[in-house]
């Protein structure tokens, strides 16, 4: 079992930066890939970043891809999600993940979710 807690989310405006971090839970952070979600309102949850338990691959949505950045630390049990020039349609509730299902791109199935953290960008 893996619990996941999400934090940095807020208020920014277009153009600004957020760092969110994901703080697990259990001895076995390393064995798993983590990930980012968001969901805005009245539409689907849709992945953002993910990577992988040791950290050498990453993959982005199309959409972040240049502007935020994936990382861990497995010492800390923590993933982040730097997230730079920031635009109103990055506005979402962002969720953390964990699995150990990752293929690459955006084939990613995760078995453990956090309870989100909003970032609202103003334009």
């Amino acid at each position: 079992q893996v619990q996941l807690v999400e934090s940095g989310g807020g208020l920014v405006q277009a153009g600004g930066s957020l760092r969110l971090s994901c703080a697990a839970s259990g001895r076995t952070f390393s064995s798993y890939a983590m990930g980012w979600f968001r969901q805005a309102p009245a539409n689907e949850r849709e992945f953002v970043a993910a990577i992988s338990y040791s950290g050498g691959r990453t993959s982005y949505a199309d959409s972040v891809k240049g502007r935020f950045t994936i990382s861990r630390d497995n010492a800390k049990n923590t993933v982040y999600l730097q997230m730079n020039s920031l635009k109103p349609e990055d506005t979402a509730v962002y969720y953390c993940a964990a699995g150990i299902r990752y293929y690459g791109g955006s084939h990613f199935l995760p078995d453990y979710w956090g309870q989100g953290t909003q970032v609202t960008v103003t334009s």
